[in-house]
């Protein structure tokens, strides 16, 4: 076990730190800018210790990049419709940044925002703590929240709470954004990754990706992950031909439940997904298109997966999903653990 910490630079005259946390045969790099997580080193089914993590190599990437890699994202991840909802009787018009929706919040999410080290703590099982106050007003959010990110790295595990609290009645939906690649960051694409996802039933959306409002079963469709399949199996028999970026019902109530597992055949890495959250977002990297990577990687189209535990999409505008309003004086927390174990062939 270890810690090391350097500089990661400046942003709009704020520093920015890099810190690596070890533990066993893992590693994983860590940055204030975003609560990201910057890197995630896991072996093989060999041994052989990888990069799994898309992301970028310094902070000007991070702070010019739109694809939100490894970020803590919020107030309220994934899509409002219409860039606007109503709390207590008063309506609040939000940024229209993805068509006439709300994408992350707005232009200045929290994947933008310098967040101050709190806590680093060495040990078994070393972590890091990352702080954030977010005033009320900001990108059209009322009340302010104080909240924090930790990251701790076990043995096999990495694990992410987030805790937060209001001032006043707001909606959070906090998750992260990692794209995952268990063959290595830069090595191809996902599409034959073998993923299972535990959910009986999607959220359908419209054209513009907001949910209906129904919850549909995921038997006889492409989003049926009941059973293990090839990410692109659906996508190469034409079914869904562009992929996946969809949210899956976990369960209405709010405990810790195996939301996912992927496998990757060639590496024989298996990622566990574990969330106490009611959903989770399975997106597939739909929207890099050249990006420049670490490693002076070219991140196409799929070069990575995210399962992102969250809120349903549009939550503040559907009061038959669960309820993601933080009332003022309560606490929000929320837990998602992304384990790690190999398989032979």
């Amino acid at each position: 076990m270890s810690i090391e910490r350097r500089e990661f630079g400046y942003f709009r005259g704020y520093r920015c730190e890099l810190i690596t946390l070890k533990c066993g045969e893992m590693s994983a790099s860590f940055t204030n800018f975003g609560a990201a997580v910057q890197s995630l080193c896991v072996p093989d089914k060999d041994g052989n210790a990888a990069d799994i993590l898309l992301g970028y190599d310094t902070l000007e990437e991070y702070a010019e990049g739109g694809s939100c890699h490894g970020a803590t994202v919020g107030r309220v991840a994934n899509r409002i419709g219409g860039a606007k909802f109503t709390l207590n009787g008063k309506e609040y018009t939000l940024t229209a940044n993805d068509g006439v929706n709300t994408l992350h919040s707005g232009n200045f999410g929290y994947n933008k925002r310098v967040w101050t080290v709190d806590e680093v703590i060495d040990g078994t099982e070393p972590s890091v703590t990352f702080g954030l106050i977010s005033p009320d007003g900001e990108e059209h959010f009322p009340g302010t929240l104080s909240l924090s990110a930790k990251y701790t790295l076990t043995e096999n595990a990495l694990k992410i709470e987030y805790s937060a609290k209001a001032d006043a009645d707001t909606p959070v939906n906090l998750t992260n954004h990692s794209y995952f690649n268990l063959k290595g960051e830069g090595n191809g694409d996902i599409k034959d990754h073998i993923v299972n996802i535990n959910a009986k039933q999607y959220t359908p959306v419209d054209a513009g990706l907001i949910p209906t409002g129904v919850l549909a079963y995921v038997t006889g469709t492409p989003f049926d992950f009941l059973s293990p399949k090839r990410v692109g199996e659906d996508m190469d028999n034409g079914r869904l031909p562009n992929g996946y970026d969809n949210n899956f019902v976990l369960g209405m109530t709010r405990e810790m439940r195996t939301a996912a597992t992927v496998y990757e055949p060639q590496s024989g890495r298996v990622m566990t997904v574990e969330t106490d959250k009611p959903g989770i977002q399975f997106y597939i990297g739909i929207g890099l298109n050249g990006e420049h990577g670490k490693n002076g990687h070219t991140y196409n189209k799929y070069a990575g997966l995210c399962l992102e535990s969250q809120f349903f999409p549009d939550s503040p505008n559907k009061p038959d999903f669960p309820d993601c309003i933080v009332r003022a004086g309560e606490e929000y927390r929320c837990v998602t653990v992304y384990s790690f174990d190999v398989r032979a062939m």
